[in-house]
Order: C-alpha cells, then structure tokens, then sequence
C-alpha cells in the first residue's frame, strides 16, 4: 500500500513506536526513525527523504508544532497521534489537521496516514490537470 515510501514515526513512548513501525512496514512502508524528540525530527527531515509522517504531540522536549509547521512546508502529509489533542499554536494556525486519538489501534493511524497521502496525490493530480 505504501509502496516503500520513507515513513517518518515521532513519538516518544518506546512501545507505541515500535508498534507503529511495524504496523507502517506491514503496508509496506519505510521506517525512518523512531525519534523521540522536535530536535532529532528536525535533523532526520533535514538528512533524509521523507515522504510522510506520524507525529506524537507532545515528545520530550517540547511540543511537535515546528516539526508539523516543517511539514506543512514541505507539503509532505502525516497525522497526529496524540491523547491530549493538538497542541494549542498549531490548533489555532491549522484546525483542520489530520489527528488520530490516543489509544488507537497502530493498523488504524498507518491506515490514516495512507488516506492522507492519497488524498495529496488526488489533489496533486487535479491541480497538474487544471
């Protein structure tokens, strides 16, 4: 389903890293990460191809909004996963953003992280086509 596109996991909680690492490679995603931190996001978006993400909310040392605003940017979809919502910037800035609640299934976040990469190629596809 993933097609070996380079999947980017942010989340601080070992265990609901690795089971979202295995639930992207069993769509047949690449793993890039896990990290646990906004600093090394930031550097693995900087050193590596990524070509979507699931990001926890609130990591170790502080929220993820510089790595979702990094995203944005880059155009390149991911998801929210996170028990206590958004944070409250990018709320603000974003109200619309892709968010998945804590507990999930990890099957059902990679599933919704698929739904928004195709959503960007259909959209990518209708603006090459105008």
């Amino acid at each position: 389903m993933l097609n070996r596109l380079p999947v980017l996991i942010v989340e601080d909680e070992a265990l609901i890293a690795l089971e979202l690492a295995i639930a992207v490679e069993n769509i047949k995603g690449e793993v890039v990460g896990p990290v646990a931190t906004v600093a090394d996001a930031l550097e693995a978006l900087s050193l590596t191809s990524v070509m979507a993400a699931v990001l926890d909310a609130n990591l170790l040392d502080r929220d993820v909004t510089p790595v979702a605003l990094a995203l944005i940017e880059k155009k390149i979809p991911f998801v929210v996963h996170s028990a206590l919502g958004l944070p409250d910037d990018l709320r603000a800035m974003f109200p619309d953003l892709p968010f998945v609640p804590k507990p999930s299934r990890p099957a059902d976040v990679v599933l919704r992280l698929a739904a928004e990469i195709n959503a960007g190629r259909l959209a990518a596809e209708r603006e090459a086509a105008a």
